[in-house]
């Protein structure tokens, strides 16, 4: 069995190639060109983005999280942990009889699907657009309450 190397090797290569250059051709001619300088420039994040978590507060300053775990409940990757305890006269932090006293994430479990978002009765946890959740350490990716807490208002 003899085999023609330009024949049998060559001739399909050449033309594989041939149909690849026709269509950069085209895509150069039709298309603009989609890269996107990041960080410099930025794309439009689409309306239902789901990134970042946020807990967020009255306007009071108040916290929205009244601890009830239900969060925690609906999450299918079981990433959510809330301890709750009891408000006192002297000592408030939400408007409801509890309030969240330790309330973490473990980003490394999460899958975005915003279940914690849907089952919170008071609002309070918020998938936002930040999409920079990159880090170094294991440890850095289980986000505490003070991490995702909103700044107090003014």
């Amino acid at each position: 069995m003899s085999v023609n190397l330009f024949k049998d090797v060559a001739k399909p290569i050449m033309a594989g190639f041939g149909i690849t250059r026709r269509r950069l051709q085209q895509r150069t001619s039709k298309y603009k060109d989609v890269t996107v300088q990041y960080p410099e420039q930025r794309r439009e994040q689409y309306p239902r983005t789901r990134w970042k978590h946020a807990l967020k507060r009255y306007d009071s300053g108040l916290e929205k999280c009244i601890g009830c775990s239900l969060c925690a409940g609906a999450c299918p990757a079981r990433c959510i942990y809330v301890e709750a305890a009891e408000n006192t006269d002297g000592e408030r932090y939400s408007a409801g009889e509890r309030y969240a006293v330790r309330y973490e994430i473990n980003m490394i479990r999460c899958i975005f699907c915003g279940y914690c978002q849907d089952a919170c009765p008071t609002g309070a946890i918020v998938l936002e657009k930040d999409f920079e959740l990159a880090n170094y350490k294991r440890e850095s990716f289980i986000y505490t309450k003070e991490m995702l807490l909103d700044p107090m208002p003014k």
